[in-house]
């Protein structure tokens, strides 16, 4: 039997014909598996197919869509961007169909996105002016370099030097900057100095999910000199988004393991769990809410480290060397429900769907601003769980997903309150 040479690198699909190739059809990708369901109310967790059912927009659709790219079968049109880019890439497919084949889903569709730009027919236009407000302004939003840290106020303790750098990110800066804020007064009761970057520029989380390697690539190098610069140990994010990108998609573009950054990446609910492990945070002040958690992608199925591989397959698929899969093992769940269960008068109820089954708000990886509908549907998919189980909060551990659910709140005139677990934690604090 022949041996074929293949990489986990994004920038050739044909990397993953094989896992195209052997998608069965089986929709692991779309249902949660049976033994984690209560019921068939809230089974599935594919955002992308529960909103368009068409085939062509799960999984297993666009597997056959990419082997069609390879072949030369397909050309690009309107409708097959679409496709490819109505998809939060929230990894639900991927964990789901590794429970089963072991297939590579979540990198097959990033190189699909990566050769719609190669091939000049990617990204959207909306996201070529991201792309632009990030190149003029280093934000996503365009709005003035100069007030990145108008979020700041005078009584937030900041150090020149120090072992731990937050880094904020766009959204937080811009958007939500009460996270920003609930965040710095979490670090200075815990008495941890911290530092901000000096010039802080966006992660380019955007740029890499919708197929501008080369442009999130510069942004990666730059940012990591510049973390380097600093000589911090830790970087810390409140972004789910953000998180992702500096612990798994910078090694990914620059074909290095999480490892070899040369520095730690951690979300501030490892911090704050950790903190509360050692004594030097206390969260006394009671609360008394009945609320929901939401797993951000970022911070669960997508957060486990990255490592290069190159290899070689063989009879019935074997590898060599061996391959480690990522199947969301190492996702942060048991952080910010150890949070919870320290915060007086909280009553914390699970939503059907948890963890790595998680369905996500829908805004992430460039899917708000090109698709508001689907991110919108998303986010009230995940409000029907809230009100399920009797939740009047819902609670998540990233801007984008406090600004969708907000979003979706004020369209439904609804009175769930949403709120990011940072504010909680601050809140909380004597």
């Amino acid at each position: 039997m022949p041996t074929t040479h293949f990489s986990l690198d994004i920038q050739k699909l044909d990397n993953f014909a094989y896992d195209m190739s052997h998608c069965i059809k089986c929709k692991g990708c779309y249902w949660v598996e049976h033994t984690y369901m209560p019921g068939v109310r809230f089974s599935t967790r594919c955002p992308s197919n529960v909103w368009n059912d068409f085939d062509a927009y799960g999984a297993f659709g666009k597997m056959r869509i990419g082997l069609a790219m390879i072949e030369g079968k397909l050309e690009w049109t309107p409708k097959l961007l679409e496709i490819i880019y109505a998809d939060p890439l929230c990894g639900a497919c991927d964990v789901g169909c590794k429970r089963n084949l072991d297939l590579e889903i979540g990198l097959t569709l990033e190189a699909m996105r990566v050769k719609a730009v190669q091939d000049g027919a990617g990204p959207l236009p909306v996201h070529k002016k991201i792309a632009q407000n990030i190149a003029k302004q280093h934000n996503q939003f365009g709005a003035p370099h100069e007030h990145r840290r108008k979020w700041l106020s005078a009584d937030v303790k900041t150090a020149q030097k120090a072992d731990l750098l937050y880094f904020v990110g766009c959204s937080a800066s811009y958007v939500s900057p009460e996270i920003a804020r609930a965040a710095t007064k979490i670090l200075n009761a815990a008495n941890t100095p911290f530092m901000l970057m000096p010039d802080e520029w966006c992660c380019g989380n955007t740029l890499f999910s919708v197929g501008m390697l080369d442009e999130a690539r510069a942004l990666a190098r730059r940012n990591i000199e510049a973390v380097k610069a600093t000589g911090a140990k830790t970087v810390l994010l409140t972004c789910a988004e953000g998180y992702r990108m500096w612990k798994v998609d910078y090694p990914k573009l620059l074909n290095i393991a999480t490892t070899d950054l040369g520095f730690k990446v951690v979300h501030l609910v490892e911090f704050a769990d950790e903190a509360l492990k050692k004594g030097s945070l206390r969260l006394s002040k009671p609360q008394g809410l009945r609320l929901a958690y939401h797993d951000s992608c970022g911070i669960s199925r997508l957060a486990d480290p990255w490592t290069p591989y190159a290899g070689e397959r063989g009879w019935m698929g074997t590898v060599n060397p061996r391959l480690k899969r990522r199947r969301g093992t190492y996702g942060l769940y048991a952080q910010p429900r150890n949070i919870l269960a320290a915060i007086p008068g909280v009553t914390f109820v699970e939503m059907p769907r948890a963890r790595e089954n998680s369905f996500c708000c829908g805004a992430g990886r460039g899917t708000r601003e090109a698709f508001p509908d689907l991110a919108s549907f998303s986010a009230r998919q995940r409000l029907d769980e809230v009100r399920e189980v009797g939740a009047e909060a819902l609670l998540a551990a990233c801007p984008w997903c406090k600004s969708n659910f907000s979003q979706a709140v004020r369209e439904q005139g609804d009175s769930i309150k949403v709120m990011d677990i940072a504010e909680l934690i601050a809140a909380s604090l004597r």
